[in-house]
């Protein structure tokens, strides 16, 4: 079967270019809770239009909600859903696990996808969200055809993928460099793209960009993912103009509908209508490296020619109509009567003038048939026509206009019409109040070398150190009230899924107790390891319902995102333990790519997906910006890497953090020696000033 296309619409104009060179459907933003803020959006009144435009030439429309919502902005979320369900959406994109719930629960016949924000990558995380009510759930570009394939054949919710456009070298949902450097969160539409500048491994930030990648293009692997299931393949570009979106969208449909390759002249054509040094595939081929790197002048020149024609085809609005049958009966002494149906089951009837005796020349089927052909303008082309009219009668030109114009306008109100929805009161919270009056301490690790007396020393309520550090322990010292825990990888695939549950099993071994896990894909995957579940950072929990929707998933508590302010955080409804970081090198990005690898090379460990046990990317390396700010790389599972904020979060002379009801306040400990840590520690059981260069992160100035 052949997959849907998907094109964005940043704008009517885009959405028009979309629909006109072969969209199946089209995404777009309407209201303020959309990844892309930037782009010109839809008022409320062009959203409206839309739907009609695209329904009535067949065409689906799926509305962005897909950036995290506060408790205060739930109830506007959700009635912005509310009044798109109504007008006949054909889905909502989700990222916030609240607003998810919320949806779910009040709007149960309003199809959700799983936006790409939700960070999954895996075929249990893919099933948790199908089980969970998700129709269709979009893949992380990063996914290779191995991964997709896998996802597809065990996910019984429709699977997205993207076929072309702008990669971001973090993963989606996980980037918070934008949100700390300059206040403008990613998970919130307003991504400053700081991934675009250039940057120094260990040296100042010259000439070299290695956090920019160049677009993707899958168009020479269309039938290869038609054959392995996916059902949909979504083309990125709502920030881009109607233009390019026309460009790429007649090219990808072109390509589905014949069932091939681009030739050398359509490859050129993507090239022209944007590229970054032009493409990869190199994700959907299961690899990575600095060949994936690109930027783009800002001198490039518009490609006018390509761009004028564009325009200019769309702009006819007649490449995209829909065919139609009709079938006329006038007779004697009754209303002459016309019936219009379309390919999708749709059939009107309408009636029209009584046919009079002819004087002269009388009414035949041919110059009724020529009459009801003439569907310029319209959204409609007939493809077969039956009349049927009686000898000797005669009806004007102007009654036979009439009936076409009827039934075309009752044939679009057939195809426009809302489908009836249910909807139902909003749920109230749990009754639980989980509020702490004094926080708890937490500690998490990135080395056991971290571990001393000294720190234990301090009685922190729960260590946790990641997984694949605690596969290489052979013990661990234990205390009266201290839990030990495991902590997963943020980034791993379904072919780790055997090692890690070995993992986990020696973890356990070792008194290992409860497991952070920071995406919906460790659920299904804790699930039966007796552990007790907690929620990490990487679930960018952000309001109350975030928090009862955990709370149903069985987890004991959640970390809260360090997007929120203090008064948030305060403020939020606490049903379930909750956890927020008051110290560390808060983490920017986890990428896919090592960059170390990526501008020195190291060497990947031959025997398993760890990262190398030696090598560059195991040393302290620092990714440097035009300003001088150095930003620790960390080695993360699977050869990844994680960048961390150049200045670490200090809160200890905060009381602030203390009064918000929290149970539990981790410091997250990266580059700190031992004794740092054990000092540090002392220092927030003393409520401290910090010594050197810090950040109070964004808990007083917030995000946009």
């Amino acid at each position: 079967m052949k997959p849907e296309l998907l094109s964005p619409a940043g704008s009517p104009e885009s959405l028009r270019a979309a629909v006109q060179n072969g969209a199946g459907a089209v995404y777009l933003g309407w209201g303020e809770f959309n990844a892309r803020r930037g782009a010109k959006n839809f008022t409320d009144e062009e959203f409206a239009q839309a739907l009609r435009y695209c329904h009535e030439r067949g065409v689906r429309v799926f509305l962005t909600l897909n950036t995290l919502v506060t408790d205060r902005e739930l109830p506007a979320a959700l009635e912005t859903a509310r009044q798109a369900c109504r007008l006949g959406v054909d889905s909502i994109l989700v990222q916030d696990w609240g607003l998810f719930d919320l949806l779910r629960r009040t709007l149960p016949d309003l199809p959700l996808h799983a936006s790409t924000q939700m960070s999954l990558f895996t075929s249990g995380g893919a099933r948790e969200a199908a089980a969970d009510g998700c129709e269709r759930v979009v893949l992380a570009r990063e996914c290779s055809a191995e991964d997709t394939r896998t996802i597809c054949e065990t996910c019984p919710a429709e699977v997205e993928a993207f076929a072309h456009g702008a990669l971001c070298m973090c993963y989606s949902g996980q980037c918070a460099m934008s949100a700390l450097i300059g206040g403008r969160s990613g998970n919130r539409g307003r991504c400053a793209q700081p991934c675009r500048l250039p940057y120094g491994l260990n040296a100042p930030a010259g000439k070299a960009y290695p956090l920019s990648l160049k677009d993707s293009s899958l168009a020479g692997h269309l039938g290869e993912m038609a054959q392995m299931g996916v059902d949909c393949l979504k083309l990125e570009g709502r920030m881009k103009r109607p233009e390019y979106v026309a460009v790429v969208t007649g090219i990808y449909a072109r390509l589905l509908e014949e069932g091939r390759g681009p030739t050398p002249a359509e490859e050129a054509e993507l090239e022209q209508a944007f590229s970054r040094s032009g493409f990869t595939d190199a994700y959907w081929q299961g690899t990575h490296g600095r060949f994936m790197l690109g930027t783009r002048s800002p001198d490039t020149p518009e490609p006018k020619a390509l761009f004028d024609a564009a325009r200019a085809a769309y702009e006819k609005d007649s490449l995209r109509t829909v065919p139609v049958r009709f079938t006329c009966r006038i007779a004697a002494d009754v209303p002459s009567v016309l019936t219009a149906e379309d390919p999708d089951g749709h059939s009107v009837t309408v009636t029209g003038a009584v046919p009079e005796a002819a004087r002269t020349r009388a009414l035949t089927a041919q110059s009724v048939e020529e009459r009801l052909m003439k569907t310029g303008g319209t959204a409609y082309r007939c493809t077969d026509i039956t009349v049927t009219v009686d000898d000797g009668l005669s009806l004007s030109a102007g009654a036979i206009n009439a009936l076409r114009r009827d039934v075309l306008s009752a044939l679009s109100e057939a195809r426009t019409a809302p489908p009836v929805r249910r909807e139902l009161p909003v749920p109230p919270l749990p009754e639980e109040d989980c509020r702490a009056d004094t926080p708890q301490f937490t500690l998490s690790l990135h080395r056991a070398e971290q571990l001393s007396d000294g720190l234990l020393a301090c009685s922190p309520a729960r260590i946790s150190l990641p997984l694949d550090v605690l596969a290489h322990e052979t013990a661990l010292p234990q205390r009266e009230g201290l839990i030990w825990c495991a902590e997963l990888p943020r980034v791993w695939r379904d072919r780790d899924e055997d090692l890690l549950r070995r993992w986990l099993d020696h973890a356990a071994s070792l008194g290992v107790t409860a497991a952070l896990a920071g995406n919906l894909g460790h659920l299904p995957l804790l699930r039966g390891t007796g552990l007790t579940v907690l929620g990490d950072y990487g679930l960018n929990v952000f309001n109350g319902r975030s928090l009862a929707y955990l709370k149903d998933k069985g987890l004991a508590s959640a970390c809260v995102s360090f997007e929120l302010r203090f008064a948030q955080i305060r403020d939020m409804p606490k049903v379930l333990p909750t956890e927020a970081i008051v110290y560390g090198r808060l983490p920017l990005m986890i990428t896919e790519n090592c960059l170390v690898q990526n501008a020195a090379g190291c060497r990947r460990d031959r025997e398993g997906p760890a990262v190398p046990a030696d090598g560059p990317c195991r040393s302290q390396q620092l990714l440097r910006d035009r300003t001088g700010a150095a930003f620790p790389l960390l080695p993360a599972f699977g050869h990844r890497t994680e960048i961390q904020n150049s200045r670490p979060l200090w809160l200890a002379d905060r009381p602030d953090f203390r009064r918000l009801g929290l149970t539990f306040a981790r410091l997250r400990f990266t580059t700190e020696s031992a004794a740092e840590c054990a000092e540090i520690f002392r220092a927030y059981r003393e409520g401290r000033s910090a010594a050197g260069d810090f950040t109070r992160g964004l808990y007083e100035r917030g995000v946009e």
